[in-house]
């Protein structure tokens, strides 16, 4: 039986891979703020068949999250996965945005994984294996604008993940670190995140349901690939940047404000989780958007099929890219 930690496990796709991993019969930490929706959580977890410890804290505090990790060792046993999947996001304009909100999202978004990595690490190092996965974005490959703070810190979490595999393959640890790009998904955070714009906020269509997003995670978790596209969307909205980021910039210009809000007029007063969690919203794994989401689980593509059509360098690789892209958005993949 493995033992697994999940940061985010409270809401959306963190709580959507705790059912996932409590039916593969998982030991697993869960980590949030909100103690009232983690033993939600975890009496779920029990149900499916799996193992739980509840684990509040805040993912901003590097000291709460190692002595975490100590308390779930000694209770679930050794670490066997570890996923950063917490998250804020605060919708606004780069102009209307405080320091102290982009302090903070960067605090739980980047400072997060980069906390719950280290710990992990702490752990997996003096046995030689463990997984860490980063649950990250395609916007931290092509940033959309109204999330210029939550874009910033998945690029962040891309360059702090290459940074550390060098350093594994360097001493020849054998602790595998994989990135999950996802791609929209239909989670609560669109009710509780904070929102400066005049409508209330929406996923950007097409749209996951967190519980498919889950699976295709759980699935590929431990393949031991660099990371794995999710989705078509996020298929697309990489290699868009890749192949023609201008062009990409130009069709977010023309489109992303109006795909990111609802034509709801913003609830005034909402209470938000940038600081404190909100007790007052339901918590669940999906959002209000079930009935547009897709419930098939989401192709994914890892680097090894990459690396496979990319093979040749140079013109040949810019055109083997471009026919991957086409068959994205025709509707194939890997």
């Amino acid at each position: 039986m493995k033992t697994v930690v999940i940061t985010g496990a409270s809401g959306g796709v963190g709580r959507a891979l705790a059912r996932a991993y409590a039916d593969r019969e998982c030991r697993i930490g869960l980590i949030a703020r909100g103690r009232k929706r983690l033993e939600e959580t975890a009496r779920e977890v029990r149900e499916r068949g799996g193992e739980a410890l509840v684990l509040p804290l805040d993912v901003a505090d590097a000291e709460a999250v190692a002595k975490a990790a100590s308390t779930c060792e000694a209770e679930l046993g050794p670490i066997d996965l570890w996923i950063n999947g917490a998250m804020v996001t605060v919708f606004s304009p780069i102009e209307r945005l405080k320091p102290e909100e982009i302090h903070r999202v960067t605090a739980v978004t980047y400072l997060g994984a980069v906390h719950g990595t280290m710990t992990a690490l702490n752990h997996m190092r003096p046995r030689g294996r463990g997984t860490i996965v980063q649950i990250a974005s395609a916007i931290g490959y092509r940033a959309i604008p109204l999330q210029s703070a939550y874009c910033a810190a998945k690029a962040a979490m891309i360059a702090f993940s290459d940074s550390l595999r060098t350093e594994l393959r360097h001493d020849g640890v054998g602790i595998d670190v994989t990135m999950m790009q996802l791609p929209a998904v239909n989670t609560p955070q669109f009710e509780w995140a904070r929102n400066k714009m005049p409508k209330r906020p929406r996923p950007v269509p097409p749209i996951y349901r967190a519980e498919a997003v889950a699976e295709a995670i759980a699935a590929k978790a431990e393949s031991g690939e660099r990371e794995i596209w999710i989705g078509r969307p996020a298929m697309k909205a990489i290699l868009a940047q890749k192949l023609a980021p201008n062009l990409a910039e130009r069709m977010l210009a023309d489109s992303a404000w109006s795909g990111q809000m609802t034509d709801e007029p913003a609830e005034a007063g909402r209470p938000d989780n940038l600081f404190e969690p909100v007790e007052t919203v339901p918590s669940e794994a999906e959002g209000r958007f079930l009935d547009r989401a897709k419930a098939a689980r989401p192709m994914t593509l890892g680097t090894t099929a990459r690396n496979r059509l990319l093979a040749g360098g140079g013109a040949a690789a810019v055109g083997t890219a471009a026919l991957l892209l086409r068959r994205i958005l025709r509707g194939h993949g890997h």
